[in-house]
């Protein structure tokens, strides 16, 4: 049994109204999870893009939607000191009525905090600052009022370090994220953070797996074409690619195929351990794409 869910590269293009019918199509629709990145600027290189901030986009959210859970994947802890970050987090959660999941992490794109003017530490500090900041997120919610509607919020971290990463996930996530549709590499770390949650004492089966990866839907390969071309326009890894091609090279990487392909690849996974598919919406005004989603692929995975 798995569950499925939407995530927005907020930095691509993402407007308030796009963001609007987001919200209202995913919970309409009944997906489990909605997601967005917390970048700055694009990443693919077009800086003129539209990219909303993160969470006044969560607090709309929150308003928009009745039952998703929401979240972003991931807010560094660079951008924003740890105790204002728990207490918009705490605001959030209880405008949501407890539906958000808090996915926190250390930082990695140099570019968007030189642009920016945000101090850019070395990884190990930057590990450092993750450790303290999650330390201190706990207790900001503690000490302040009101607190969240879940106290504490569910942590999310992502990540498959072997020295920091599982050790931190095993200690203080609610869910570990595995951002990579890899069947060997995702066994061999999950099999090193069960056993780094026997070592301290916790339950493995209280960490939800998810996994993030894109996707192209079609009914049959017209659509899937369709959809092809599309995509690549906008990510810049299939710039120069034709719609065949695109399809080639995502074959593996993203969830790929009719929706009957789509679920039988997600339930290889999900016997492997994977909980939730948190499913990279590049093509943001395709509402036809999530409620294909919605209907055959949801109920065949459920």
């Amino acid at each position: 049994m798995a569950q499925v869910g939407i995530m927005i590269e907020g930095q691509e293009g993402l407007s308030w109204d796009r963001w609007r019918s987001i919200c209202q199509d995913t919970d309409r629709l009944g997906f489990a999870s909605l997601r967005r990145s917390d970048h700055f600027v694009s990443l693919n290189g077009r800086p003129d893009q539209d990219c909303i901030e993160c969470w006044i986009s969560l607090a709309l959210a929150a308003e928009w939607t009745k039952n998703i859970e929401i979240g972003p994947m991931v807010s560094p802890m660079t951008f924003r000191p740890p105790a204002l970050l728990a207490r918009m987090a705490a605001a959030v959660d209880v405008l949501a009525a407890g539906r958000l999941i808090l996915g926190v992490g250390a930082g990695w794109n140099e570019h968007e905090h030189t642009e920016f003017d945000i101090p850019f530490y070395t990884e190990t500090q930057r590990f450092d600052m993750l450790e303290a900041g999650i330390k201190t997120i706990r207790e900001t919610w503690n000490k302040s009022s009101p607190k969240p509607l879940r106290n504490p919020i569910p942590l999310l971290l992502g990540g498959k370090g072997v020295k920091r990463t599982l050790p931190l996930v095993a200690r203080e996530a609610s869910e570990w994220n595995y951002s990579k549709l890899d069947a060997d590499g995702y066994r061999q770390r999950r099999d090193l953070l069960e056993q780094r949650c026997r070592t301290i004492g916790r339950d493995p089966a209280s960490i939800r797996h998810s996994v993030m990866a894109g996707f192209l839907i079609g009914r049959n390969r017209t659509e899937l074409l369709e959809r092809a071309a599309q995509v690549s326009q906008v990510v810049d890894d299939l710039n120069e690619m034709s719609p065949e091609e695109v399809l080639e090279n995502r074959k593996e990487a993203w969830l790929v195929g009719t929706p009957e392909q789509i679920a039988e690849r997600m339930r290889e996974f999900g016997r492997l351990g994977i909980h939730l598919f948190m499913l990279q919406h590049w093509l943001l005004d395709d509402r036809e794409a999530l409620e294909l989603l919605a209907k055959e692929v949801i109920p065949a995975v459920a």
